[in-house]
């Protein structure tokens, strides 16, 4: 240790320019790995990778067609079946079409036409027509399509004379060659040791994937802005907006991309001027922001490097890191002007020692303790919390080595000068701190067990959700597009009930044929002997259940076609009239109402539904438990019958793993914290007085969002260990400071007037900076950062007055450094 010392001051502090121009040549290599730099926009970030309902979802994708298509929303100033609207309707959808990796597109124009005029099964074949057919009937077009169980209310919504035009891409089958191979070899892991070809495999795989992921991700992107594009001369003749689910992960990255940006700049310019306000010197303004922004730059370096791509749950770590490193440049300033006030002939290189001397060890600790946090998170199993951890650890251990070789350099070269006449003087603020410690002990501790009572009331009305359409403000484009459809066209959120039966056989079909008298010269499709009354009954079951939930809103299902078509039959069909039905419907129409819905060969029928994502009160993981009650306990069905997949069930998964891997991390951080309070202390009971306000701030954080109804979901889940963090930072300065006070008055209230009067101030001017700084997210339109800002800053206080009375007041009650002195 004493060499590094040695190294230390013989290089850093020996030599500022030299050292100056290797540190900066080595930031300069190392911010190469910035062009590698990227954000994961992919759908795939915001999912557990190793979910078999991730893997159903996948294998109905494949099965079904996928999920993820956009949708147009489209509501013009005319009636809606009027010649200007549709005109005007074909016209966009015509443009649409044309796009590039658009697959197919339905609108009102493209759906078959089933009663125009009504005609039996038996001649459907020849009577389907469209909205464009020459000798269609418009308006008994509007009647069937308005009253159609298929349409109303998910194509068109006639009371609100809005349609839709869903724009349908094509299913990747590279990404589900690879993810099929990665499932393959998870499986062989569950039951044998992987050998080191599959493990070179794997990692293959994972990059691969990884690869195609941000591909497909810049692609969809790309393709949204060019549909934005071809819409956008449209609005001024109708209201039209664009939605769907892959637009969720896509703005989300997109927002969360300028935000980076533009209020990274904004809590740039406010930590300048508050940084002014409180020092007064603009060598201390330029020397902490430049150990700031380089900080940032080198950790962006090195997240390219190691190919770490930052999703929407690790979007804040440039936020953290200005905290981190903002507070060791407070703390070193306030140290160096104690430093420069009681030593004024001092030469600058004696005072930089003196600094660094003095405000290492606890910036040392604090990084230990907070990068012991921070790592917890690599247990929770889940893809973008593990890199998140690392991500934080890293750059913690980033901003501490940076902060302690660049802040020294900076100090040496801009020399020893005057500071401001603020340095000794007290802060009201601390003052006041102060005054409650002592002349108000015993209602501070009062108050503090009022104040965790409201904390466990407050965490038992915390609640695990995951609402995207809240994730925006209502003026975004994002919201307003899933508003329409989720209140007029259906709902947002996909889920998928996909029932098991028999599989079609030539065996099988043998054995029916009889019961049907097709004609033998017709060439046989075994696929219509797999549609019989006893299937359909079950499909009718399940869907009237589903489409009776109240927070279900469109149900679309091999049912719903057979509904339309025992309303032409005038009566139930048969197995005789399902196969003819079948047979009966040309391809190009089969594509929109049969092939969705059943694939005969694997004997599986799907039923599609979507949720109001938009309800006050919609709990998804209560109505997904109901669901599987319901489907055996009302209608008998056995597990193995039935699977639930989607979109909702693969995020209500990640939100729900979250939730568990938070409550057990948060075990692991408090004993670790507590474990390294006692290396770093050499007391146990001073690190359980240490562990309060850490425990107090952290609950504090979740409580308010418990009361004030602010749901726990993949974006807010980690802010407890922020919080964590934060109030670490500020209980090791302060104690550390307290124990050299302590050694030298020897009387515990003294030291703890002494600490309000030098370390409380470091910590006050911490806490305003961030506070005043991160204030400025709550002008996003994104709401998790505005609530990022807020919650940040309700951290910092709750940590500054915590750490500023009720720790104090404890060290007075308990006395861990043994009796005082005499006075």
């Amino acid at each position: 240790m004493l060499r590094l010392v040695q190294l230390y001051q013989n290089t850093i502090l020996a030599r500022p320019k030299s050292a100056l121009i290797v540190i900066l040549l080595l930031i300069l290599a190392v911010f190469q790995g910035a062009k590698h730099f990227e954000l994961d926009a992919s759908a795939e970030s915001l999912v557990l990778e190793n979910d078999q309902d991730l893997i159903n979802y996948r294998d109905v994708a494949e099965t079904f067609g996928s999920s993820e298509f956009l949708i147009v929303t489209y509501t013009p100033p005319w009636p809606l079946f009027s010649e200007a609207s549709l005109s005007l309707l074909k016209e966009i959808r015509d443009e649409l079409k044309v796009l590039p990796r658009v697959e197919s597109i339905y609108s009102l124009l493209d759906v078959p036409l089933l009663e125009n005029p009504p005609v039996p099964v038996t001649d459907l074949v020849n009577n389907i027509k469209t909205l464009e057919h020459p000798d269609v009937d418009v308006e008994a077009a509007k009647q069937e399509l308005a009253n159609s169980p298929i349409y109303n209310n998910m194509l068109l919504n006639l009371e609100q004379n809005t349609t839709a035009i869903q724009i349908n891409r094509p299913f990747n089958d590279r990404h589900r060659a690879l993810t099929k191979a990665r499932e393959d070899i998870w499986k062989k892991q569950e039951i044998d040791h992987l050998s080191a070809q599959d493990l070179q495999k794997l990692n293959e795989l994972e990059h691969s994937i990884k690869e195609l992921n941000a591909e497909n991700a810049a692609v969809l992107h790309k393709d949204i802005i060019k549909i934005r594009q071809v819409i956008a001369p449209y609005k001024s003749q109708a209201e039209i907006y664009l939605g769907g689910v892959p637009m969720i992960a896509d703005d989300m990255i997109t927002y969360v991309e300028s935000d980076l940006f533009t209020f990274g700049m904004g809590v740039f310019l406010f930590l300048i001027v508050t940084l002014m306000l409180i020092f007064r010197r603009v060598r201390w303004v330029i020397i902490s922001l430049g150990c700031c922004a380089i900080t940032v730059a080198v950790m962006i370096g090195v997240l390219g490097l190691f190919n770490w791509r930052v999703t929407v749950i690790s979007s804040n770590f440039v936020s953290l890191l200005l905290i981190m490193s903002m507070s060791m440049c407070i703390h070193l300033i306030v140290r160096y002007r104690e430093a420069h006030s009681e030593h004024p002939d001092a030469s600058q290189l004696d005072l930089v020692k003196e600094t660094i001397g003095h405000i290492f060890k606890p910036c040392l600790y604090m990084a230990l303790t907070t990068m012991v946090a921070f790592n917890s998170l690599i247990f929770s199993g889940i893809r973008p919390v593990i890199d998140f951890g690392w991500m934080m650890a890293t750059g913690v251990f980033v901003a501490l080595a940076i902060v302690f070789v660049l802040f020294p350099i900076f100090a040496l070269l801009a020399g020893k000068r005057t500071e401001s006449g603020n340095v000794n003087n007290h802060s009201p603020i601390t003052d006041l701190f102060l005054w409650v410690t002592l002349k108000h002990g015993r209602k501070l501790i009062f108050a503090s067990i009022g104040l965790f009572a409201l904390v466990v009331l407050g965490l038992a009305q915390l609640k695990v959700e995951n609402s995207f359409i809240n994730y925006f403000k209502q003026s975004t484009e994002i919201y307003q597009g899933m508003e329409v459809i989720d209140q007029r066209l259906g709902g947002t959120t996909p889920l998928e009930v996909v029932l098991q039966f028999p599989v079609v056989n030539q065996d099988w079909q043998e054995e029916e044929n009889d019961d049907f008298f097709f004609d033998e010269q017709e060439p046989e499709d075994p696929t219509k002997y797999w549609f019989t009354t006893e299937k359909i009954n079950r499909i009718k079951q399940v869907h009237a259940y589903l489409d009776a939930q109240p927070e279900i809103g469109k149900v679309l299902s091999l049912a719903t076609m057979v509904e339309v078509a025992e309303k032409i039959h005038g009566s139930e069909l048969g197995s005789f009239e399902l196969a003819l039905l079948y047979s009966a419907i040309p391809e190009e129409f089969k594509s929109i109402v049969i092939t969705p819905y059943v694939s005969p060969e694997n004997g599986q029928a799907r039923i599609s539904l979507r949720i109001y994502d938009s309800l006050p009160d919609l709990k998804r993981a209560e109505l997904l438990q109901r669901i599987e009650t319901d489907l055996q306990a009302k209608l008998e069905l056995k597990p193995d019958d039935y699977m639930l997949a989607g979109m909702m069930v693969l995020y209500n998964n990640m939100l729900q793993s979250l939730f568990t891997s938070q409550i057990l991390t948060l075990g692991a951080v408090f004993v670790g914290i507590m474990f390294m309070f006692i290396l770093l202390f050499g007391s146990w009971k001073m690190a359980l007085i240490a562990i309060v306000p850490n425990l107090l701030s952290a609950g504090v954080v979740l409580s308010v969002m418990g009361w004030a109804g602010i749901p726990l979901d993949m974006m807010t889940i980690t802010i407890a260990a922020i919080t964590i963090g934060i109030a670490v930072d500020d209980t090791i300065h302060y104690i550390h400071r307290f124990k050299e006070e302590f050694d030298v008055v020897g009387q515990y209230q003294q030291a703890v007037i002494n600490c309000h009067a030098s370390i409380g101030k470091a910590v006050y001017y911490t806490s305003l900076t961030v506070i005043v700084g991160f204030s400025i997210l709550a002008l996003s339109n994104f709401i998790p950062t505005i609530y990022f800002g807020l919650l940040t800053g309700l951290a910092m206080l709750i940590a500054l007055i915590l750490v500023l009375t009720l720790l104090p007041r404890l060290l007075i009650i308990f006395k861990p450094l043994g009796a005082e002195s005499k006075p």
